[in-house]
């Protein structure tokens, strides 16, 4: 996984949210319409990831009926486990799980379900970790991870905890090699949709084919503004993207170099400071939204 997979990859970007909720959970509306309002939002592609709990008779909600031509879903899960060092159950996301994928038990941890779900072929990511305030320690035992989410709309919206950076930020420094995803958590109860999305570089948009894209690093997340290309080319990065008003280099500790201006739609950013480490981008608009790469490792 790398920041420039998703421009070097064949093929073309897929937008989608891999993130919410319907009534086979908690969520205020039916599979169907969810699917509904993504399509008709202009999305690729989505995941109904209800909360894989007993209460909901253990869903992974069949999205297979709500896929065409032009649009098409991914089946997955929210899976729960006790319990985290705060005394709260996990919240783990499995996005590419099989319908028969076995319920859970009170002997298994949260590390022992999101391996579970990595064997059984998932994309898995630690969600909301600023919204329940998971510790570093408890987010590294996730060993099987692929991501953290950067940004959760449903967090942000409802209590202001939606920024998933610091907790990305330091798994990166201890030598995670994560990406990062922006999605909903829709529930429908909030206008908690279409806050954040990742942007997948596939050759189609067939489940399997996005989900080993994703696997690969293949993409990048934002809220609006789109990245259009990273290059490398010895020690600068050049970066192409819409309207933004700063383009931020991010590393260990204080490192990072910035471009700043109005509209800018390129830049070009030294990597000197960030020799034998890894960093990451961010691109924002004049608006303050942003889109993130997965990082760059040396």
């Amino acid at each position: 996984m790398s920041m420039l997979n998703a421009f070097q990859a064949d093929g073309r970007f897929f937008r989608g949210n891999l993130h919410g909720h319907s009534t086979g959970s908690d969520g205020a509306i039916d599979a169907e319409e969810v699917c509904r309002r993504y399509k008709a939002a202009g999305y690729d592609f989505v995941a109904v990831t209800d909360h894989f709990l007993e209460r909901f008779d253990y869903p992974v909600t069949d999205t297979t009926p709500y896929r065409d031509s032009s649009f098409t879903t991914i089946l997955g899960a929210e899976v729960h486990a006790p319990e985290t060092r705060k005394g709260i159950d996990w919240h783990i996301l499995a996005v590419g799980l099989p319908t028969n994928f076995a319920t859970t038990g009170s002997y298994e941890t949260g590390p022992e379900l999101a391996r579970r779900c990595a064997r059984a072929g998932a994309f898995v990511a630690i969600v909301h970790p600023a919204w329940y305030q998971l510790e570093l320690a408890d987010a590294k035992s996730i060993d099987v991870a692929h991501a953290v989410e950067v940004y959760n709309h449903m967090a942000h919206v409802s209590v202001d905890r939606g920024d998933g950076a610091v907790l990305l930020d330091e798994m990166l420094y201890t030598g995670s090699r994560l990406g990062c995803i922006a999605t909903d958590d829709s529930h429908w109860r909030l206008h908690d949709a279409f806050g954040g999305w990742v942007m997948v570089k596939s050759e189609s948009n067939r489940p399997e084919t996005l989900l080993a894209a994703l696997r690969e690093g293949s993409y990048y997340s934002s809220q609006g503004p789109e990245i259009h290309d990273i290059r490398r080319d010895d020690g600068d990065l050049f970066i192409s993207c819409t309207a933004a008003s700063s383009v931020i280099l991010l590393g260990q500790g204080r490192c990072s170099k910035t471009a700043h201006g109005c509209a800018l739609t390129k830049a070009t950013l030294s990597l000197d400071r960030f020799e034998g480490s890894w960093c990451r981008l961010v691109v924002v608009d004049a608006a303050g939204r942003k889109a993130w790469s997965n990082p760059l490792w040396p």
